[in-house]
């Protein structure tokens, strides 16, 4: 049986050069940064580097990286301090965020007691910027949460365009850019975003480092407690080698993206090619079937599949050696249906079995041959 893993959404394969880096400062460079001898101070060297470095890519200052243990923590970091420290009364999102943002907001509204406005979105899961200047021009003190890249059904977010909205009304905006940074080049010089969230495993780095881009002279505080690391911005002794394998899989990623990029497109370009031919009855969810609207590494798949035969859907595809999901990888071992497409469909389409297949610079057609060939036989 042929194995195929195709959820690279949630988490990717770590490059063999990323690998190597991480093995080489694992055995070498054991100092702790915050010691003042020798060998501290090349670990403090290190992770200083890879600050400059990830700062460059992104056009920002390297005070301006927060060394974090992924995207949730920076996403939490950055909201909740938001609402403790920078006055933020009222926050503006929508219900087809990620839950470390959607249960985050829910958390703060409830122990903070501020307001909160979901932006309505369409059956494609597009947000109404009339409706955002219109919240922004009713509420004060207000910030805006919206990601980048939605990671269910791909829909890429003009987030210059919002970072401009939210600044003519004096808003803070917040964007979770995991699903795009390593995927798409960020000029935070012409993006006037406040915050940004990332995480290295999204772009074949290590899993437990990621960062937040925190705007200097933001007011930010930390959310963690107990030492001064990460200019007293996250407190813990920082994990040398899982950062320098966040700075290697970065530059890799940028280095590479332009090839990277058209060969994972044209991936995502034959998929939806041999979906129309093999099974012209199925349908793309959100925008992920456009390729000049949702991102080139993932589509969301509706199969016309009666709801009665769809509960066993995912079961019978990993029998085939097919690894994908139906959302999130976090709500993977749930019964729930995904939060998004619950947005977004209508019941009847919310019924069939819809699945995500993201793709890397692993994949190949031979294997999208074979998912679509194993998806057409179960329908």
């Amino acid at each position: 049986m042929q194995q195929v893993y195709f959820d690279n959404a949630a988490t990717t394969q770590m490059r063999e050069e990323v690998i190597s880096v991480m093995t080489e400062v694992m055995k070498n460079n054991y100092g702790n940064a915050s010691s003042s001898y020798s060998l501290g101070r090349l670990s403090k060297s290190l992770i200083e580097t890879s600050r400059k470095t990830i700062a460059k890519f992104l056009n920002a200052s390297a005070s301006e990286i927060i060394f974090t243990s992924g995207g949730t923590e920076a996403d939490n970091l950055i909201l909740h301090s938001a609402v403790k420290d920078l006055g933020i009364r009222h926050i503006i999102t929508s219900k087809i965020e990620h839950h470390a943002v959607l249960h985050t907001v829910e958390a703060l509204k409830k122990d903070y007691n501020i307001a909160v406005s979901y932006l309505q979105v369409d059956g494609n899961g597009t947000i109404d910027f009339d409706e955002l200047e219109k919240l922004l021009r009713e509420n004060t003190k207000t910030l805006v949460s919206l990601m980048h890249v939605n990671n269910e059904i791909g829909n890429i977010l003009d987030i210059k365009k919002v970072a401009d909205v939210c600044k003519a009304y004096n808003a803070l905006f917040h964007s979770d850019a995991v699903q795009a940074i390593g995927h798409y080049p960020l000029d935070l010089q012409d993006i006037k975003v406040d915050f940004l969230a990332a995480s290295a495993h999204k772009f074949h780095g290590p899993k437990g480092v990621g960062f937040a881009f925190v705007r200097k002279n933001s007011g930010l505080k930390p959310l963690i407690i107990g030492g001064e690391q990460e200019r007293g911005l996250r407190a813990g002794t920082e994990s040398v080698h899982n950062i320098a394998g966040l700075e290697t899989a970065m530059t890799l990623a940028y280095n590479n993206l332009d090839s990277e990029m058209e060969y994972i497109r044209n991936l995502k370009s034959y998929f939806i090619s041999k979906i129309k031919s093999e099974i012209p009855d199925a349908g793309f969810n959100g925008m992920s079937g456009d390729l000049k609207s949702s991102t080139y590494t993932l589509i969301n798949v509706r199969l016309p599949i009666a709801a009665n035969k769809s509960s066993m859907f995912l079961f019978q595809l990993d029998l085939k050696g097919v690894a994908c999901s139906r959302g999130s990888a976090c709500q993977s071992g749930s019964n729930k249906k995904s939060h998004v497409l619950s947005e977004i469909l209508n019941k009847e389409d919310l019924e069939k079995p819809s699945i995500r297949l993201s793709f890397s610079k692993y994949n190949t057609k031979a294997e999208i041959d074979y998912v679509v060939g194993v998806l057409k036989a179960l329908v």
